[in-house]
């Protein structure tokens, strides 16, 4: 893609009223000497791990691996227990870091590798059973979850896991706490048991003092009722709630997620939670001040020496958010204190002029004040969604995840997509707002800004954004600038390496998974692309096995090693089938291609055959 970015933003009809100083940098269509050295992937059906010439790819740390040599062996059948999980890699691997464990060349050849693990698939976590749900196959499904922590190395130009007192797993049934606004001890908290676990555990961030976050995103999912009577609140509506769930069924076996039985343990749920990885056995926190809500993750830069975290919400028409801490973090933290706990935490509005502004969920402030029905500040971060319809906030189409660029500070977001009739040709649709550029959304966007300067007390009251990519096929939109060796739709993960480039991870839903009708016909599998920010051409550099996701991306920091997350192979889709209990095949095999076996999410490294950097020339 060339010029992307510019013939957009003549296609939404507006120009960004900002400086010169503050405007975007317009794409120029001149390629970055060395940004994308290398030759781009075809879309993809075939179940596997296609890489570019010149690329190796071999899989690490797959789901059901133990923990150490000595621990549980995967079993191919679905037949390890909960027990037996807890001591193993977890599943549907998602968020992904590396701590290097030295300094210089040493540190890119060990280290710390820490993933979430987002939820797990009944037909292939379980061998053969029944059809009722037993306390043992969700104790198995909340052991799956959470966070691993795996110390790897590279031995013999191989990446092995090794054993390590810090190899650990964070499961659902790990004892937390809370901190922030709303402590451990609030009464929205309470119910008589002692708060334990972490789900639905999506993307991540990393903070300068070496702490990992994850955000927890579709937890109303696992919650649900038998009960006629029941009834959501007006907030568990708007959280997603209902007596069904996503068809889990876990209050069946476990009164924890029965809402009429104990409503304040989904409470529990929504948050942003931090680990230590050096420090194993540690309690997690789940940090209250950044707000509740379907958290994609939770990126963590600095301005002006204080901690800022993006984090999206990831619903149709959910918000993008923002913590400032209220001082420099290496004050707070002198003061034995958390700069997670303390700080503003805001919401994005959009305007159609290419500005933007923050708005402070801040009690007292706005409609937010006792006379406006809220309590004090645990109930405006509680209600963090609804405090946001209160102020306003712009809709958006699924945000996901964010990325900061190094140097010039730009911050940039993936919309995934949004439901509606979404067709070929439904590009052609009229806009809603110049930030949802189309009516109908299958394909998702990428959007960028910059914050204006901050204030001496770290509040940045606005910011220049546009539209950097309209994802999707060119046959179906004629907005879209990209060529079949980048085009792509639904992007959910970002990540920029040390040199720019912006490493982009699809998550096109299994329905539309290669459909005509729906445009993803020439989009194959889910991939990893790449993006020169200063010019806007994507690349695809990897593509993955059928019916995943691909998730986690981070490398070494020589950059001569990179590991990526493949989420859930072999997922249900209609291109290619439903696997069951019976037959957990169906869709995929890989990687083990075990015919006793089932497909199982992965860890995979990738090398360059001649040892150079990777994505480079």
């Amino acid at each position: 893609m060339t010029g992307g970015a510019l013939a957009l933003a003549a296609f939404l009809g507006f120009s960004p009223s900002a400086s010169a100083a503050d405007a975007l940098p317009p794409t120029d269509g001149r390629r970055s000497p060395g940004l994308l050295g290398f030759a781009s992937v075809a879309p993809s059906t075939a179940d596997g791990v296609g890489v570019p010439a010149g690329y190796s790819a071999r899989v690490l740390a797959p789901w059901g691996q133990p923990l150490r040599s000595g621990g549980p062996a995967w079993r191919a059948d679905g037949g390890n227990t909960a027990a037996e999980q807890t001591r193993q890699v977890g599943s549907h691997h998602a968020g992904l870091h590396f701590f290097p464990g030295d300094e210089g060349s040493r540190g890119s050849r060990r280290g710390t590798l820490v993933m979430t693990h987002e939820h797990t698939d009944a037909s292939l976590l379980y061998r053969a059973s029944g059809a009722t749900l037993t306390k043992e196959q969700v104790d198995k499904a909340l052991a799956a979850h959470g966070i691993s922590v795996l110390e790897v190395a590279e031995t013999g130009g191989t990446w092995k896991v090794v054993d390590s007192p810090r190899n650990a797993r964070i499961t659902g049934a790990t004892p937390v706490t809370f901190s922030g606004p709303l402590a451990a001890d609030h009464p929205a908290l309470r119910t008589g048991r002692p708060a334990v676990g972490t789900l639905a555990n999506s993307a991540h961030g990393v903070t300068p003092w070496g702490t990992f976050l994850s955000g927890e995103e579709n937890v109303a999912g696992y919650f649900g009722t038998n009960s006629r009577i029941w009834k959501p609140t007006r907030t568990q509506k708007r959280y997603g709630f209902s007596a069904g769930g996503h068809g889990y069924g876990w209050h069946r076996a476990d009164a924890r997620f029965d809402l009429a039985v104990n409503g304040n343990e989904a409470n529990r749920f929504g948050w942003v939670v931090e680990i230590d990885p050096h420090s194993p056995g540690s309690t997690p926190v789940k940090r209250t001040a950044l707000g509740r809500f379907r958290h994609v993750g939770a990126t963590v830069t600095e301005s002006a020496g204080r901690i800022v975290v993006y984090s999206g919400d990831d619903e149709n028409g959910g918000y993008l958010y923002k913590f400032v801490s209220s001082s420099t973090w290496r004050s707070l933290r002198a003061r034995g204190v958390s700069p997670l706990d303390h700080g503003t935490l805001y919401v994005a509005r959009f305007e159609d002029d290419g500005t933007g502004r923050w708005l402070p969920l801040t009690h007292g402030s706005g409609p937010l004040t006792p006379e406006g029905g809220w309590a004090d500040q645990a109930d405006v971060v509680l209600r963090a969604r609804q405090a946001a319809d209160a102020l306003g906030a712009t809709p958006l189409d699924r945000p996901q995840q964010t990325a900061v660029r190094a140097g010039d500070g730009t911050v940039f977001c993936a919309l995934a997509n949004s439901p509606g009739q979404g067709h070929c040709g439904s590009g052609k649709d009229s806009r809603r707002a110049a930030v949802s550029p189309r009516a109908a959304n299958p394909y998702g966007h990428i959007i960028r800004w910059r914050e204006q300067e901050a204030t001496s007390d770290g509040k940045t009251p606005g910011f220049h954004w546009d539209v950097f990519i309209l994802a999707g096929d060119p046959a179906c939109d004629e907005t879209v600038r990209l060529d079949s060796g980048g085009m792509f739709a639904s992007p959910k993960g970002l990540w920029f390496d040390v040199t720019g480039r912006l490493w982009i991870g699809t998550a096109i839903s299994a329905y539309d998974q290669h459909r005509a009708d729906s445009g993803h016909a020439n989009l194959g599998n889910n991939a990893l692309l790449v993006a020169d920010p200063a010019t806007g051409e994507v690349r695809r550099f990897l593509t993955g096995p059928r019916g995943a996701e691909i998730t986690g991306v981070v490398t070494t920091p020589d950059r001569r090693t990179m590991f990526v997350n493949v989420q859930h192979p072999g997922e249900r889709t209609p291109a290619w089938g439903e696997p069951a209990q019976d037959n957990p095949r169906a869709v995929s095999d890989w990687p083990d291609r075990d015919p006793a076996g089932r497909p199982r999410s992965a860890t995979v490294v990738v090398r360059r055959l001649d040892g150079g950097v990777i994505g480079g020339v």
